[in-house]
């Protein structure tokens, strides 16, 4: 759900305000109740709620992977090295 920046032109409050995109715009100001408060132009800014792929999959700052994984693609060569030479387990 977007969250959109108004302001009133009389009293000069600003809010942010959480609403649907198929909803109207607001027009009366909460602080002073005319019908002066308009929507601004701003950069988009959204909250994102659930345990939808964001929670998943980017809530951790694109963290990469543990580096468990480069020590297991290590791990044949430096077993093969103690290994005695013509071993079978290889």
């Amino acid at each position: 759900m977007p969250i959109y920046d108004y302001q009133c032109s009389s009293c000069g409050i600003k809010k942010e305000v959480m609403r649907k995109v198929s909803e109207p715009n607001l027009t009366t100001c909460p602080e002073c109740g005319k019908e002066t408060f308009t929507k601004q132009v701003s950069a988009p800014s959204f909250q994102l709620t659930g345990s939808g792929w964001y929670a998943t999959d980017f809530k951790g700052g694109g963290s990469k992977p543990s580096s468990s994984s480069e020590s297991k693609a290590s791990e044949p060569a430096a077993s093969a090295a103690a290994c005695a030479p013509g071993c079978a387990c290889h």
